[in-house]
């Protein structure tokens, strides 16, 4: 193979890597901090798809602008969700274990719900939109414009959130909360504030991918499932809670699915990514970037 044909696969793999961050993130912000396993996390990524396919279809709203619109909706709605079905659960659960089961189980409700939402409003068909498709030549090879700016931003909100929680009063409330919750509660962190805050950007981050995605791919109302799926492989990677290792961990998934798919089968995708998903599990079970 030559360097141009290297270049384009390992960019192919950091590509689909970085949107497997992003949603791992998300989905890492709320069971790290808050025990709650959302199995639902995928189809509001999907959901935002469709309302940057609808802005930008229907209205002619850029879909660089539907970024932070993106963000900010799903936010809301994530902040909604858990103040209807996951803070009330908190208040009835008597321990942490019976909190989780009850918790992926409203998850479980909630992804049926929403598929079955976006299938009556937008339909079953597949969906799409041409958007920053011209090829761009980088070091001999070539990228369309729309996967390198997928890229960029899946990056640039990724590295936000771990500068914010590194950085800012909140992110240390966090990160204290996710060390220990009892210990964080008794110096005065306030879990009722962080709690839905986190949830929210959490589902936010998934809003922001489906955004990107819809620039790049064909939508669809089953499109979220997988990435749901695939973030907890991801989130097993690198450590539940680590949100570096969510990033690390997406990046290499998505290089390791591209390379292996170039030298073997590519419907063996599936197949690859559990069986690194059972290694992790059985090698490293608290994540390849977390210590022993």
């Amino acid at each position: 193979m030559s360097f141009g044909s290297w270049l384009e696969l390992i960019a192919s793999g950091l590509i689909t890597g970085g949107v497997y961050a992003l949603v791992a993130l998300g989905l890492n912000l709320q069971y790290g901090l808050m025990r709650v396993l959302n199995i639902a996390h995928g189809e509001f990524l999907m959901v935002g798809a469709f309302l940057t396919w609808t802005a930008h279809v229907t209205l002619g709203i850029s879909p660089l602008l539907m970024v932070p619109i993106s963000f900010a909706l799903l936010m809301a709605l994530g902040i909604a969700v858990h103040r209807l079905t996951f803070r009330r659960l908190t208040r009835t659960s008597p321990n942490l274990d019976v909190f989780e089961a009850r918790g992926l189980m409203v998850s479980f409700g909630l992804m049926f719900l929403v598929q079955n939402f976006a299938q009556l409003v937008w339909g079953g068909d597949l969906r799409g939109y041409d958007f920053m498709a011209d090829p761009v030549a980088i070091g001999g090879a070539q990228f369309s414009a729309n996967k390198l700016l997928l890229l960029a931003l899946a990056l640039a909100f990724s590295a936000a959130l771990i500068i914010v929680l590194k950085k800012t009063l909140y992110g240390k409330g966090v990160r204290a909360l996710m060390q220990s919750p009892t210990g964080a509660q008794l110096v005065g962190i306030d879990t009722a504030r962080l709690h839905p805050l986190m949830f929210g950007i959490g589902m936010g981050l998934s809003g922001v991918a489906g955004c990107l995605l819809s620039m790049t791919y064909t939508i669809s109302p089953s499109m979220g499932e997988p990435y749901t799926v695939t973030a907890l492989i991801v989130i097993t990677l690198g450590g539940f809670g680590s949100m570096a290792g969510a990033l690390v961990g997406g990046l290499a998934l998505g290089v390791i699915e591209a390379v292996g798919m170039h030298f073997t089968n590519p419907s063996l995708k599936s197949l690859l990514s559990y069986g690194i998903f059972i290694a992790v599990l059985l090698w490293r079970p608290n994540g390849l970037f977390t210590r022993k």
